[in-house]
């Protein structure tokens, strides 16, 4: 059976500084796609709608035919972001993740980059201490 393509090599000797810093293209491509949406959302009458191809028709569309479920959608996805990240600070906790900074990175980053960053706490196993 095949494990899933993360590797998630400890960077730190000590497990409660563990941290893994989510991939640039993941990072690059939600940025870039919530930045999208908040620009559809905030400022629509500045989108080049006709430069953009299909997705500039169908933001068009959106925009002038569902702004609410827009809106609502664009809470709902900074609400799953900040559950992820919470969720993020329990898993350190249980993980032996104790460090205060490390926490907070984890938090930040899973806050902005949601799944790509949680699933490297989700797959992280610590050395058990051997007695």
């Amino acid at each position: 059976m095949r494990r899933a393509a993360v590797s998630v090599e400890n960077l730190s000797e000590n497990p409660s500084t563990y941290f893994r810093r989510t991939k640039t293209l993941f990072m690059v491509v939600i940025a870039g796609f919530l930045s999208y949406y908040a620009w559809a959302l905030f400022f629509p009458s500045t989108i080049p709608y006709n430069l953009l191809g299909p997705l500039g028709t169908l933001t068009k569309y959106l925009v002038e035919n569902h702004k609410t479920t827009l809106q609502i959608g664009y809470v709902v996805t900074w609400l799953i972001h900040l559950a992820d990240a919470f969720y993020a600070l329990r898993l350190c906790k249980i993980k032996g993740i104790t460090d205060g900074s490390t926490q907070l990175q984890w938090f930040v980053q899973t806050f902005l980059f949601g799944l790509s960053s949680l699933i490297y706490l989700l797959v992280y196993s610590p050395k058990k201490k051997s007695q």
